[in-house]
């Protein structure tokens, strides 16, 4: 054995449960006494897949995912390709797979794992996956439509007026019923209320709006909203499951589906409890195409993500951003990713070459030329550094990766439905909700009167704004829809409280 093998060997041999990612490469082939691995209670330390395209970042995924199942650790991915959906199907031996388990000792068998299909606004195979505009907040969607920082300044304020108005921003039509009704005649008094707010920038705000919605939108906000809880589920086996999201109907909108990831991140970070250290993760989330999240991206939305990314790890969540260089990933989150998996890079342009001695210079000091070598490494190949039980980096090791037990292709699109139509999830969400909310209220269209409603002794106060006229009157000038409105802001605590990013925390039922 080498020193580097016996030096590989020592430094990933950890005494607690650990992921087999593969064995060290020595003179081109598998060293199988030089297993590296990765702590299960390090994951919640965050950690980088990269690598260019077609180098088996996927893979990786896979495999990661399997083993986390495997371990009671339920593990969230977003599929944009199709190929993780294999997860749900045993993967089918042959001679490169049996050549590959012999070289790194990696004892091979065909498993299937227990997975959970979802689709983002319903588009495509699994449970719908939504959120309430409330719930998604201004700054997420600022990001999503590409604003300005004054027009996301602007929208802002739009929020806090429906906000503190008991107008319920359940889907896209709600948000431009509020903006529709301020820019309106009727509105005019409520806008300069407003300060910040100009009429030409709501009207710019307006169009964006109507863009996004013609652009297919509408199904990914409303309700029943999607509860996060839901991702932290394990099978009756105790295994825990992997929920796929499904995304190839939404590569259109890239924009939209990294910061629906983001929500979703932000969603758990309001709602788990601080557990500390913890022996096993309890989730891990892998976030594909991480540089759409960082692009074009605000100071104070870097900031957000960043908050969220180094607290979220007291929650026992672990968060893996998947990209093609560590470039992509802003330094003070690169900074927290303490476990790394380096797929190859290639050096075509100039640009290239400054990615790839960018990301030679982010591994700890080794005995490898890292410039050359991540020019060299094969598909299925990564160099690798983890933090130890005792939080110190590991040795860096050339790794031949192990293969995926679960099917290494898209599964069968009839078993993929039949998976979806069985969830116990189905019932909860498969078909949309449209309750009275924003859009209803300003539209005239309450077909009731609401009871008095007597305010909590120590409920803030509601602000009271001028009458306007006609359908808008009735909705915000009548004493019913004024003591409704009391009576709703009551109920949420006054005003609706919102967090990281401007989510709103929700209620669960």
């Amino acid at each position: 054995m080498t020193d580097l093998a016996a030096q590989v060997r020592d430094g990933y041999a950890f005494a607690g449960a650990a992921l087999d990612l593969g064995a060290l490469v020595v003179d081109d082939r598998g060293e199988p006494a030089a297993q590296v691995r990765i702590p299960l209670a390090m994951l919640n330390r965050h950690g980088l897949v990269a690598g260019a395209t077609g180098t088996g970042k996927t893979k990786t995924l896979q495999v990661m995912a399997e083993q986390l199942s495997a371990a009671g650790v339920p593990v969230f991915l977003a599929d944009i390709k199709g190929d993780v959906s294999g997860m749900s199907a045993p993967g089918t031996p042959n001679e490169k797979i049996t050549a590959r388990a012999a070289e790194i000792g990696q004892d091979w068998a065909p498993e299937a794992y227990p997975v959970e299909f979802y689709a983002l606004g319903g588009h495509g195979t699994g449970i719908p996956v939504r959120a309430t505009m409330t719930s998604f907040g201004p700054v997420l969607l600022s990001k999503v439509l590409g604003l300005s920082d004054v027009q996301a300044s602007s929208l802002n304020l739009i929020f806090h007026f429906a906000d503190a108005n008991g107008l319920p921003l359940l889907d896209v039509k709600d948000l431009r019923s509020v903006i529709q009704y301020l820019v309106s005649e009727e509105g005019a008094e409520q806008l300069r209320s407003l300060g910040g707010l100009a009429k030409q920038t709501a009207g710019v705000l307006l169009r964006e709006l109507v863009a996004f919605s013609d652009a297919g939108a509408e199904d990914f906000f409303g309700e029943p909203e999607f509860d996060t809880a839901d991702l932290m589920r394990t099978a009756p086996d105790g295994r825990g499951v992997a929920s796929i999201l499904e995304l190839p109907g939404v590569v259109t909108q890239p924009a939209l589906f990294s910061s629906f990831l983001m929500w979703l991140l932000a969603d758990l970070f309001q709602d788990l409890p601080e557990v500390g250290d913890v022996d096993k993760p309890k989730l891990v989330f892998f976030f594909d195409e991480a540089h759409l999240l960082f692009k074009d991206a605000s100071k104070e939305f870097l900031e957000s993500i960043t908050q969220t990314v180094r607290l979220i790890r007291s929650k026992g969540v672990g968060v893996f951003f998947v990209t093609q260089t560590p470039k992509d990933v802003h330094p003070d989150v690169l900074a927290q990713l303490g476990n790394r998996v380096q797929h190859a890079l290639r050096a075509y342009t100039p640009d290239d070459a400054k990615a790839l001695k960018a990301t030679a210079s982010t591994f700890p000091h080794s005995a490898y030329d890292l410039e050359e070598v991540l020019t060299q490494l094969g598909t299925g190949e990564a160099i690798v550094t983890v933090l130890s039980e005792k939080g110190a980096p590991t040795p860096v090791a050339w790794t031949r990766l192990r293969a995926p037990r679960s099917l290494m292709a898209a599964a069968d699109p009839a078993a993929m439905e039949a998976i979806v139509q069985a969830s116990p999830l189905r019932p909860k969400y498969a078909e949309t909700v449209d309750r009275e909310s924003a859009y209803e209220k300003l539209a005239g269209k309450l077909t009731q009167s609401y009871p008095q409603a007597t305010p909590a002794p120590d409920a803030a106060p509601t602000q009271t704004y001028p009458q306007g006229k006609g359908v808008v009157e009735k909705v915000l000038g009548s004493s019913a829809a004024k003591s409704f409105i009391r009576a709703a802001a009551t109920a949420a605590g006054a005003a609706i409280t919102r967090q990281i990013f401007g989510t709103a925390r929700k209620k669960r039922r």
